[in-house]
């Protein structure tokens, strides 16, 4: 124990190096799209649905590898099909949430791994494509994240208040002449685009650490839906440079070490709110 905190970095060490600030700029960016499309993720019970469209990049990704093709595009094609069938799952009855989707990450990572060991052999490479990196990152990964982030203000600008109406009155809406279907619609693919620019930070299997954790633990304590939204992207932001901070000190990738992160915060907060004298909050009262 003594050695583990005797490796403990200052927190200045975040802004020496160029590849350390890089990685901090860009996790800051993805949490910010992260927060902002977290909240309407969360409102919209679409949870699962986040975790899956980047899990389903895996195969993909090791496949774009090893052809010399650009992994990113090939992410976010598959992202995109994903989404689109999704769509078309819920539109025609079937529930996107259910079984179909958890064999398709079973499928999924089964179909990466193998591709990975067997067929391509990309040995230590599975290991960014699943948790990613923090010192791989260069400047198009940066262009890209702050594109994503800047699509996603932007789209909730437009949308945010359709994306509320759906989720506290999905039936009524179409009634108010809410566009249900095309702002549904929009609302996977902005998700499927940010969980690509994600995935060289925090790899495909733990986008949602980015796009779930914080505006879950940001819903335990909203009373709006403006303040879920601020809380939600304080909080990734949080995660994300404090992520960074203990992925450097322990050498792991910064994935893992958010998702941990993440999931304490939220078991903390849960357990704080548990508590007799503790304000409860129930998804009913967080008002339009």
């Amino acid at each position: 124990m003594t050695a583990l905190l005797a490796g403990l970095p200052e927190p200045a060490y975040l802004l020496e190096l160029r590849s350390t600030r890089m990685a901090a700029l860009e996790l800051g960016l993805l949490a910010v799209a992260g927060g902002v499309s977290g909240a309407f993720v969360v409102l919209r019970r679409l949870a699962f649905f986040s975790h899956a469209v980047g899990t389903a990049t895996f195969p993909g990704l090791v496949v774009a590898g090893a052809a010399g093709f650009s992994a990113r595009l090939a992410a976010l094609a598959v992202a995109v099909a994903y989404a689109l069938g999704t769509d078309r799952a819920a539109r025609s009855g079937r529930d996107p949430g259910g079984s179909a989707t958890g064999l398709m990450l079973v499928a999924a990572l089964g179909a990466g791994t193998i591709l990975a060991s067997d067929v391509f052999e990309s040995g230590a490479g599975v290991d960014r494509l699943l948790f990613g990196t923090a010192v791989a990152l260069n400047g198009s990964d940066l262009a890209v994240a702050g594109g994503a982030a800047a699509l996603t203000l932007v789209t909730a600008a437009l949308l945010g208040r359709t994306w509320t109406a759906i989720s506290f009155d999905p039936s009524g809406a179409p009634a108010l002449g809410v566009p249900d279907r095309p702002a549904e619609v929009a609302l996977l693919l902005l998700v499927a685009v940010t969980a690509v620019a994600a995935l060289p930070a925090v790899g495909s299997l733990l986008v949602t650490s980015l796009f779930v954790v914080p505006a879950a633990v940001a819903r335990l304590f909203a009373g709006s839906v403006a303040s879920l939204l601020a809380l939600s992207v304080t909080v990734a932001v949080a995660h994300a440079l404090l992520g960074l901070y203990v992925s450097l000190w322990l050498d792991v990738p910064p994935g893992p070490a958010i998702a941990v992160l993440g999931a304490a915060t939220y078991a903390v907060a849960s357990l704080v709110l548990a508590l007799p004298f503790a304000a409860r909050r129930t998804p009913a009262e967080v008002a339009l």
